[in-house]
């Protein structure tokens, strides 16, 4: 691991220090120092995890499985080393309950297929929330179109929170699964989902996680939680873009069918019939992402470093800092104020379009995301056709945070006077 990384410890880190590790936030951008607040488009990759894949492809590249050679024996140790590496970083129970997918998005249609085909009967109900990222509505809507099933919605109050006793009441004997988001990628809410799957659980019906921006910020426990299945992705979390985790319990990946056919998720082929593999290769058909796998385990081992609670204590202290910050621009509306919020903030002004922001801020090396974010149901629930948006991450301080302000009040003056 680099300096940073090794000097730090639990009781007190550098984060100044761990900047350092993160050379694309050296450059300038059409003049000014890069200020990257697009994190929740995805993250950042440390040099650690840069100068590991670049190992792997100048001196281990080779197919990973079956292999008898050196280098294959040597890639398919490094790239089954993640699989382990995750099921430690989020507790999962067994390394076979870890399976390698192309991200979030993959995980999750991987789940509303094949669970779906096992679980999900004509007239069944599918239950999603009101502030969905598209990749956790979509597959649902796909499934239960393909399973004669209902999709279910679970409202939002006005801070972007679920609203419990409405939840309660679209739980029943109908309800197949539960998709939720564990933290909204468009308001940055924090839903109980610990809270939702014990409720859903009290009615036997399983749950689906999507993890994508939960994981990044904070530790996640998916025992303590007791999800059935909860999916994330490399590139939100320092890791390279291609690659993604669905943990799911046995129970339920055991019944599930492939979701896709090929290589490696067969154990005998014939053209009378082909038998499959255990769990949890039966998923992971053809050549995977090798460089990318290892990556995502470069990044586990850098984050862990750090400490996850650590990173979430002092976005925690960045995203109150830049809210209050925020709330002092006169006509600059936050949309998203949960009690409970990861670092995302969500903004709006009545005379200013999002995408006008984004382009000022851009002019002066500060980058954000505008627009829907994958969530146009979310817009519609705030009757906003869009906003900008700023996510933080643990390499960002206080004086981007101050560059951002300056450069929000100079849009505005632009714009408005």
């Amino acid at each position: 691991m680099a300096e940073a990384a090794q000097s730090i410890s639990t009781e007190k880190v550098d984060f100044d220090k761990i900047r350092k590790d993160f050379p694309v936030l050296q450059q300038q951008v059409k003049g000014h120092p890069l200020v990257y607040f697009d994190n929740a488009a995805s993250s950042q990759i440390p040099s650690q995890v840069a100068d590991r894949i670049d190992n792997y492809h100048r001196n281990e590249h080779s197919n990973v499985h079956r292999g008898i050679h050196t280098l294959s024996q040597k890639a398919t140790d490094s790239y089954e080393a993640t699989r382990k590496k995750v099921r430690d970083f989020i507790n999962a129970g067994d390394k076979d309950e870890i399976i390698f997918t192309t991200g979030t998005t993959d995980s999750i249609n991987l789940v509303a297929n094949s669970f779906c085909e096992c679980y999900v009967e004509q007239g069944d109900e599918i239950l999603i929330s009101e502030i969905e990222h598209h990749a956790n509505i979509v597959p649902w809507q796909m499934a239960a179109e393909k399973h004669d099933a209902k999709l279910r919605v679970i409202p939002v109050n006005d801070d972007g929170e679920i609203i419990w006793d409405e939840y309660l009441d679209l739980l029943n004997e109908n309800t197949a699964i539960l998709a939720i988001g564990h933290v909204s990628n468009a308001l940055g809410t924090v839903h109980p989902v610990k809270k939702m799957i014990e409720a859903a659980h009290q009615r036997h019906i399983p749950v689906l996680i999507d993890g994508a921006q939960a994981v990044p910020h904070s530790a996640v426990d998916v025992q303590d939680l007791d999800a059935d299945f909860y999916a994330f992705s490399a590139h939100k979390m320092c890791g390279p873009t291609g690659f993604g985790i669905l943990y799911g319990k046995k129970k339920y990946l055991d019944e599930m069918p492939p979701y896709r056919g090929g290589g490696d998720m067969i154990d005998k082929v014939s053209f009378e019939e082909t038998t499959y593999n255990i769990t949890p290769h039966k998923f992971e058909a053809g050549t995977p992402p090798i460089a990318a796998g290892i990556g995502l385990g470069a990044a586990i081992d850098y984050l862990s470093d750090i400490g996850m609670k650590n990173i979430a204590l002092y976005e925690q202290e960045l995203l109150e800092y830049a809210t209050d910050e925020l709330l002092n621009i006169d006509g600059l509306r936050i949309i998203g104020t949960a009690k409970d919020k990861a670092s995302v903030l969500s903004f709006v002004f009545d005379d200013i379009h999002a995408t006008d922001i984004g382009t000022i801020l851009d002019q002066q090396g500060i980058a954000i995301r505008t627009g829907h974010h994958c969530a146009q149901p979310t817009m519609r629930r705030f009757d906003i056709p869009a906003t900008a948006r700023a996510s933080i991450s643990f390499y960002n301080n206080k004086k981007d945070i101050d560059r951002l302000v300056a450069g929000i009040k100079e849009a505005k003056t632009f714009f408005v006077d």
